[in-house]
């Protein structure tokens, strides 16, 4: 019976175990499942929100040099970039000097880097010409022949009117006095062209020959009198007006850019003496290709205003240049070698000068040579936000801006719709608040300090609104 019993004691342990386990079934998983979404709760709980606000201090934003601005809609243009540099404009920036009879070359009175005035002389020429000594004894001639005639008809003029001596005879000296009279207009203009002035003119007439004359610097073209009086833009000329003699050109200048000829030199008619230059009047020359053509004709014939960087050019030494450049003219032949065609832009240059020695010297700002980057507007943009390119960051397919709001700047996603290396242009979609205060630089920097914000765990202390805005907490 003992045995049995004993027997009988293991099957009931077990039934009773099960039995206690069935009724205490939901306590018991609901307590072995408690650490389990617990530890999930807190995992889900503990996920760090992304960060999108950084605090920078005053001085902070000094060392990096950080400058918000109200961004509003405005148009834009996109551009194409085309290389181009300076030139002298043909027939305006150099002007030859020549020799105006056959002659020896006895001084020189200007060297290159001089300034000269229209008028001034340049060089001093001894006379070496048979030609035109003859031209002067012919005029002496002719003067001296209608002194003659003059004094002729006077003492026959009574003895026509008495019959004593015949009208045709008074009627022929008359004649010979207009031939003579036309023979010295022919040569007094005849050695003006030769390089004499009038006085001189006058004194071969008088029977002082001239041995030597003077070349001087030429007048001013018609193409440049808007160097001779202010214009309605900023554009700075310099000017010569105290120290300009009386009768002289005032407000244009040339410089001698090069000499031709030796002291000593024998030259004839015609032959270059030097070379003068003036550079206030200058093309911008664009090498474009030919695909880029109808974007150049599209802006020719709206004329539209085209922005022109020009390299190693200090602004804040001149002043503003406010002259829209305009497209002139594109040639209509392409360079073999670089497969490109050239456009031109006419540019109104800026000068100073200053003195050395009793010297003036002219200091231009624009240089033949100097390159440019044209910016050619090809595409309108309107209703859009434009920022420089140092105020967007771009991380993969996203882009941001930051908006200040006191110490606090908040990441805002944007849609770039055009980029440059100057300019980057943002789409209105209302994202952005109008008027809204945005970094205009250094953009890049914000967004490593705020993900070491991030990283570090330490959020800003910031004060949220209910629109949404938010400040430094109190």
């Amino acid at each position: 019976m003992k045995s049995r019993l004993k027997s009988l004691i293991g099957p009931v342990v077990v039934v009773l175990a099960i039995a206690a386990m069935w009724l205490f079934r939901d306590r018991l998983f609901s307590q072995s499942n408690e650490p389990t979404a617990t530890a999930s709760t807190k995992t889900t709980d503990g996920a760090p929100e992304k960060q999108t606000i950084l605090e920078i201090s005053a001085q902070a934003r000094k060392n990096l040099g950080l400058v918000a601005k109200a961004v509003r809609p405005q148009s834009y243009w996109r551009t194409i970039l085309i290389p181009g540099e300076i030139a002298d404009r043909p027939g305006l920036s150099d002007r030859g000097v020549t020799s105006p009879a056959v002659g020896i070359v006895t001084q020189i009175h200007a060297f290159p880097g001089d300034t000269m005035r229209p008028g001034e002389p340049l060089f001093t020429l001894r006379l070496f010409s048979e030609y035109l000594q003859n031209t002067q004894s012919e005029l002496f001639q002719a003067t001296r022949e209608v002194e003659l005639v003059q004094q002729q008809i006077a003492r026959l003029a009574d003895a026509t009117r008495s019959g004593a001596v015949a009208e045709s005879r008074l009627i022929e000296l008359r004649n010979q006095l207009a031939r003579q009279t036309t023979l010295i207009q022919a040569h007094q203009q005849d050695l003006l062209t030769r390089g004499l002035s009038p006085q001189q003119v006058q004194q071969v007439a008088g029977g002082n020959f001239v041995s030597t004359i003077e070349v001087t610097a030429p007048p001013a073209l018609p193409q440049q009198a808007w160097l001779e009086s202010p214009r309605g833009n900023s554009v700075q000329q310099a000017s010569f007006t105290e120290s300009a003699d009386a009768g002289s050109e005032v407000g244009i200048a040339y410089e001698v850019q090069e000499l031709s000829v030796e002291l000593g030199q024998q030259v004839q008619a015609g032959q270059l003496l030097g070379k003068l230059s003036n550079h206030g009047a200058l093309y911008i020359v664009g090498h474009a290709f030919k695909r880029e053509a109808p974007y150049l004709e599209k802006v020719a014939q709206e004329q539209r205003s085209i922005d022109v960087e020009f390299a190693e050019d200090v602004n804040e030494h001149w002043p503003d240049l406010e002259q829209p450049l305009h497209l002139r003219h594109m040639a209509n032949s392409i360079d073999s070698a670089s497969r490109t065609f050239d456009f031109f832009i006419p540019l109104i240059n800026q000068s100073r000068s200053y003195e050395q020695n009793g010297e003036t010297f002219l200091v231009w700002r624009f240089r033949p040579g100097q390159r440019t980057r044209l910016h050619v507007p090809v595409e309108l943009y309107e209703d859009v936000l434009v920022l420089p390119a140092e105020a967007v960051v771009h991380e993969g397919p996203e882009s941001y801006v930051f908006r200040q709001n006191g110490d606090l700047f908040k990441r805002l996603p944007v849609h770039v719709l055009y980029e440059d290396r100057q300019s980057v242009v943002i789409h209105n979609d209302g994202s952005i608040p109008v008027a809204s205060y945005l970094a205009q630089s250094g953009a890049a920097s914000l967004n490593r300090v705020l993900k070491a914000q991030s990283a570090s765990g330490q959020q800003p202390g910031v004060h949220v609104h209910a629109d949404g805005t938010s400040h430094a907490a109190h």
